[in-house]
């Protein structure tokens, strides 16, 4: 039987080419850490460190390298950036849209005192921006939102968005767990103060290795989540002053990186063609299941192809859906994400609550004959 891999949302696969051997290469012939170690091989590892830092910053259009924080992944950039900057008393707006990552960390700061509030969406997890500009007073402290929806595959106009809040002196903060790598991301252009972003999705790197991009003006408010060892400043009890040190206690992955580094070289040659390759898949899965709609599923997210990641979710109106990933995976090799996709709230708002959804996701490897044979598969399933 096949094998066909429809779960980058996920985690990318197969990684960028370099990755694996980077991370071998690494452990096998480098293997110190940096800023603890006063010979040359720690220094050459630091000045890959912040080459990583360097092509990240570039990629965004960040502040500067210094500004780029490493974390174990979107998980913990998250958390840093809401954690760290909310305090009791504080309001904050964010979506029905938006992932566990950015709902659980809000969930534990309500009990602390921080006022969370819901923008509108549609039934499709479309943000509604009627009427956005006037919940925009001087009492919120900052906006919590996705680029792209992990369930609906549905853009949100973060270019909008961000301008309107740096206009009124609130921090905008954006999880591009699903974008980064995939959609272009400019944070001058888009106002961002705060962006959390994974190493093993759009950017084809490993797990275990992601960050955040801060402004100075953010970085200046946010307390660190953990304390430690730097390897600077180190005759202070107190956390350094200085970025990227502040919120980098404790060893970095430095396997992560180096391996994320190879996926960013190989993105630098790559990466406006992978995109473009991306966007035409993406648009091909959405119109193959949009054809099977009158068969029994109900497509989800936005109509509009151009305001779409490369996730499909789609709902078998007659069917388990839980079953129906299975057999995809069962008989035909078709390798899905079924369930709630941890933004339960998004499933609400979507309508698929509590059934969920079957989940494809394509990446830059996925082939057009691919999306073919599971377009096939489902309608096996729906009229077999």
């Amino acid at each position: 039987m096949r094998s066909v891999y429809l779960d980058n949302g996920a985690t990318s696969y197969p990684k960028a080419p370099g990755v694996g051997d980077a991370m071998c290469d690494f452990i096998a012939k480098v293997g110190c850490n940096i800023a603890r170690g006063g010979y040359q091989r720690a220094y050459d590892a630091a000045g890959r460190v912040l080459e990583v830092r360097e092509k990240l910053n570039k990629l965004v259009n960040g502040p500067g390298p210094r500004n780029v924080i490493f974390t174990s992944g979107a998980t913990a950039g998250l958390n840093l950036l809401l954690k760290g900057l909310l305090r009791p008393g504080d309001r904050v707006l964010t979506s029905p849209m938006e992932h566990n990552a950015v709902l659980r960390p809000l969930e534990q700061l309500k009990s602390r005192g921080v006022t969370v509030e819901y923008l509108p969406c549609t039934d499709r997890g479309e943000l509604v921006l009627e009427g956005l500009a006037d919940r925009l007073t001087p009492d919120v402290r900052a906006v919590m939102l996705c680029h792209g929806s992990n369930v609906s595959g549905t853009l949100f106009p973060i270019e909008t968005i961000g301008p309107l809040c740096r206009e009124r002196g609130i921090f905008f903060l954006v999880d591009a767990a699903q974008t980064l790598g995939s959609v272009p991301v400019d944070m001058g252009e888009m106002c961002i103060d705060g962006l959390a972003f994974p190493g093993h999705k759009g950017l084809l790197g490993p797990q275990g290795i992601g960050g955040v991009v801060v402004t100075d003006a953010l970085a200046g408010e946010l307390d660190p989540l953990l304390s430690g060892g730097t390897g600077s400043a180190s005759e202070s009890l107190d956390m350094p002053p200085f970025l990227p040190d502040r919120f980098e206690a404790g060893t970095l992955n430095l396997p992560g990186i180096f391996g994320l580094g190879a996926a960013l070289d190989y993105l630098e040659r790559e990466g406006a063609a992978l995109r473009i390759r991306e966007h035409k898949l993406a648009g091909h899965l959405w119109a193959r299941m949009m054809e099977l709609e009158e068969d029994g599923i109900r497509v989800l997210g936005t109509k509009d192809p151009r305001q779409r990641t490369g996730v499909v979710s789609i709902d078998f109106l007659q069917a388990d859906n839980g079953e129906m990933a299975f057999r995809l995976e069962q008989e035909y090799g078709v390798q899905t994400r079924c369930g709630l996709h941890c933004a339960p709230v998004a499933h609400r708002t979507l309508g698929t609550f509590p059934q969920g959804a079957v989940r494809f996701s394509v990446g830059p490897f996925t082939t057009f004959e691919e999306i073919d044979y599971v377009q096939g598969a489902v309608y096996d399933l729906l009229t077999g």
